[in-house]
């Protein structure tokens, strides 16, 4: 059976790990990032905010109860399904669900959001360009971190053990972050073989340019960033 190394972190793992049983992988979890809430005081909402912008769903998880009810009466704007659920489930009624890819949410909502302030709920570790393409279209972006995103430690001995002692085949990896975690594992001596023939699939272009030169020809590409696109690569893969 195929050994699918899982790297995202909870609650979407263990999510993940069912997903791949079903298709007949053998799925083993090693997050190599891990969410924590952020203190978020509800006086850094602003006044004259028309929407609400969600590109992930840890952004509403770890909103502050408070932070929820101040802001559930506007529109939301979500960058797919999966957040747009998570905004549901928190209390947002008018929810409307993007093409899944954050640039693409911004260039959806640019012409229609310029000259008008929107609130950005969001982390503190996270990628750029949704907020600099707003700003560039005159949009008054405020964003409120919630969660930051933290890489866990791990001993030589507690992958070892996490992955039974034997080598995966292939390798989930999510953002450019986890990558550069990922790689450096792979360059651990005690931890070499574990992933020397490991297949790496990612959701992006720039996730894979996180992984260095080792990982050359056995880095595959989801066409679209989302895990639907990931997991159909890995069906067809063998």
């Amino acid at each position: 059976m195929v050994r699918v190394l899982v790297t995202r972190p909870e609650p979407g793992a263990s999510r993940t790990a069912r997903r791949l049983r079903e298709m007949g992988f053998q799925p083993i979890l090693l997050p190599l990032s891990e969410t924590v809430a952020l203190p978020v005081e509800p006086d850094l909402v602003p006044d004259g905010a028309i929407t609400v912008l969600i590109t992930s769903a840890n952004a509403v998880r770890h909103a502050p109860k408070e932070i929820i009810a101040a802001l559930a009466a506007l529109p939301c704007r979500a960058v797919g399904k999966r957040t747009g659920e998570a905004a549901r489930a928190a209390g947002f009624q008018d929810v409307d669900e993007g093409p899944g890819n954050a640039v693409a949410l911004a260039d959806m909502l640019a012409d229609r959001l310029s000259g008008k302030a929107a609130i950005y709920l969001c982390g503190r570790v996270r990628f750029p360009a949704f907020e600099a393409r707003l700003k560039a279209a005159g949009v008054r972006v405020h964003p409120i971190e919630t969660y930051d995103t933290v890489a866990p430690v791990y001993s030589d001995a507690a992958v070892i053990g996490q992955l039974s002692g034997q080598p995966v085949d292939a390798v989930l990896l999510y953002s450019a972050k986890t990558a550069a975690a990922m790689q450096a594992l792979a360059h651990r001596p005690a931890l070499h073989d574990l992933f020397e023939k490991a297949c790496f699939f990612v959701l992006s272009q720039r996730i894979a340019m996180a992984l260095d030169g080792a990982a050359v020809g056995k880095i595959r590409v989801a066409a679209e960033p989302h895990e639907d696109a990931l997991l159909e690569l890995l069906k067809w893969w063998r």
